[in-house]
């Protein structure tokens, strides 16, 4: 055991990006965390939004959610603070946090990443990545929604083409996720799973399910965005199976739209 001593920026107490605030320095005893009931915190601001939670092993103990579409770096961080307030405890009791790793918005998922690494390296808490697709299984599975049918969870990616990845009644990857366009979509689904029945889900299913017209067997999801609370659900399970996954790296799919700049010709 070791003690390690950690800055905060305080800013009403707790985490923040704030400047000129005062900074709170607080002794914690470091070593290895083994609990059957970890207090985790999930967070996620890859998509259309932020979301947060803090809970004890599955009980939620604090939810913070806000849909936007812009402006994840400046809400994320007050967010966090506000949820760990809310749950009664210090950020130096989290276990075990979780964060989206993608796909979505490049600058959301470069948000959540840096929050999520600069918390666990503060607290010492172990960090686990999840994608949005498996934070949307885990969320809808267990519920016996999919009542055997499979599922395509589909992603905003702010353009054209869909972040799509297909899996089967009992929450296993069918495809490696991948960038679709709407045009090619059936195809890729005909190609998986046939005509078989299937659920679509995620912030992209109505947009996927207009794709995949007229389809038969084939019904959208509503509100079942990738959010905090699934991941949750997602990092317990990796959690209690030592499944931790190494350093979390982000997950794009496709390359993002840059115009390199002219030079001119002398």
């Amino acid at each position: 055991m070791r003690s390690l001593t950690i800055g905060f920026i305080r800013a009403r107490g707790g985490f923040s990006g704030a400047t000129g605030q005062r900074t709170e320095q607080r002794t914690v005893q470091v070593g290895p965390r083994v609990t059957p009931e970890p207090f985790t915190l999930t967070l996620d601001a890859t998509g259309f939004g932020c979301s947060v939670v803090v809970a004890r092993g599955a009980n939620v103990l604090a939810r913070n959610r806000l849909a936007t579409r812009h402006g994840q770096a400046e809400r994320l961080l007050p967010m966090i603070d506000d949820a760990i307030r809310r749950a009664g405890l210090f950020p130096s009791a989290i276990d075990l946090i979780g964060v989206v790793v993608g796909p979505g918005s490049f600058t959301g998922i470069r948000v959540s990443l840096s929050a999520a690494r600069g918390i666990a390296l503060a607290t010492q808490a172990q960090l686990i990545g999840v994608t949005g697709f498996e934070a949307v299984a885990a969320d809808l599975v267990p519920s016996g929604v999919t009542n055997g049918s499979f599922l395509l969870i589909a992603i905003e990616s702010r353009r054209e083409d869909l972040f799509i990845q297909i899996f089967d009644h009992t929450g296993g990857p069918l495809l490696k996720a991948r960038a679709v366009r709407p045009a090619l979509l059936d195809a890729t689904l005909s190609e998986a799973i046939g005509e078989a029945p299937l659920l679509v889900a995620g912030d992209a299913a109505e947009r996927a399910l207009s794709a995949l017209l007229p389809r038969h067997n084939t019904t959208a999801i509503e509100a079942s965005a990738p959010d905090a609370a699934g991941l949750l659900r997602a990092v317990l399970t990796r959690w209690r199976v030592d499944e931790r996954g190494g350093k979390p790296l982000p997950l794009y799919l496709r390359a993002p739209d840059v115009t390199l700049p002219t030079v001119a010709k002398a």
